[in-house]
């Protein structure tokens, strides 16, 4: 046996650890539930083939420090891209399961002002509450589509704001989505934490400051696309995202990506051009996808989704 059997032994083993030692998830089962039933019903077209299933993740995670948590340490996303992503996917014809943190961006609420129910909303004389006339259609349009989508069985939501949360429910859903083969996708756009504290070694009760300056050391957040494409769906189409602010090692984080951790695809994107081009890393060739400027209200998702659609298709049909 040469040494190269054992490269997976370390990060399997501390992947066990971190699930091992994270707190419990609430509504683990409600969780589990939803997706059982979600899952039966995309996995069978009429046809003898499943229907596609794409996971979105969205939003970044938070690192407690605390168990009773009063302060964390945050990464930056607004949602923006998995919540437009989950849009275009479902105008594509997709399902979507869309992991997303609380409080960030939905689908088909982009159109909205910030402080939507403030700004959307009027009371009137009598007390009652109506719509704003001058946001009457966009209003009806994001709750229209989204009940379209969620009554109809097309998009199942589910909220995360913790990396323990986000990490066992994304194993979750990876295992529910096994059964679909190469019909499931994992578009993995959430912004994760590389570091955390560890549940056992985390104090219970809030910081205090009139201990003087914090000193904390953190651990590394074991990397988990390995056995999501190992173990958890190995059939499943997998593209992860990378964001740097450095173009120089941006392309070759990406590439490392693609290599180390077999995803189909990697959508490499600068922090302040983010909105305007990406560049999709394959093992064949790299794709600068970009917004189209002549169009008003266009975005980089648009063209992005299309790409992916195409390639899962190839990856389906090979």
């Amino acid at each position: 046996m040469n040494s190269t059997d054992h490269a997976p032994e370390t990060p399997t083993l501390k992947i066990k650890a971190f699930f091992e030692s994270a707190p419990p998830l609430k509504d683990a089962a409600e969780i589990e539930t939803k997706l059982k039933e979600f899952v039966n019903r995309n996995s069978s077209s009429g046809k003898g083939k499943a229907n596609r299933v794409v996971c979105v993740t969205s939003g970044g995670t938070t690192v407690p420090l605390e168990k009773r948590c009063v302060r964390y340490i945050d990464n930056f996303s607004s949602g923006h891209r998995g919540s437009a992503s989950t849009e275009y996917f479902l105008k594509a014809g997709y399902s979507v399961i869309f992991l997303y943190r609380r409080g960030t961006c939905q689908p088909f609420c982009r159109s909205l002002p910030d402080d939507p129910l403030l700004k959307c909303f009027t009371s009137t004389d009598d007390s009652s509450i109506q719509v704003d006339p001058s946001h009457a259609e966009m209003v009806k349009r994001a709750i229209t589509e989204n009940r379209s989508a969620v009554n109809g069985g097309f998009l199942l939501k589910l909220p995360f704001t913790t990396i323990f949360e986000y990490l066992q429910i994304l194993r979750m859903i990876a295992v529910s989505l096994r059964s679909l083969g190469p019909s499931a996708m994992f578009y993995l756009a959430a912004a994760v934490s590389d570091f955390y504290v560890p549940w056992e070694s985390m104090t219970m009760h809030k910081i205090q400051s009139a201990s003087g300056p914090l000193d904390m050391r953190l651990a590394q957040v074991p990397k988990m696309l390995y056995v999501l494409r190992n173990e958890w769906a190995p059939v499943a189409f997998c593209i992860s995202f990378k964001l740097e602010t450095d173009t120089d090692i941006l392309l070759g984080k990406a590439d490392m990506a693609l290599k180390k951790y077999k995803m189909h695809m990697v959508v490499a994107n600068e922090l302040q051009t983010r909105k305007e081009e990406v560049i999709v890393v394959t093992e064949q060739e790299k794709i600068t996808v970009r917004r189209d400027t002549t169009q008003p209200g266009a975005d980089v998702e648009d063209p992005l989704i299309k790409l992916v659609v195409d390639r899962h298709s190839a990856y389906i049909d090979a």
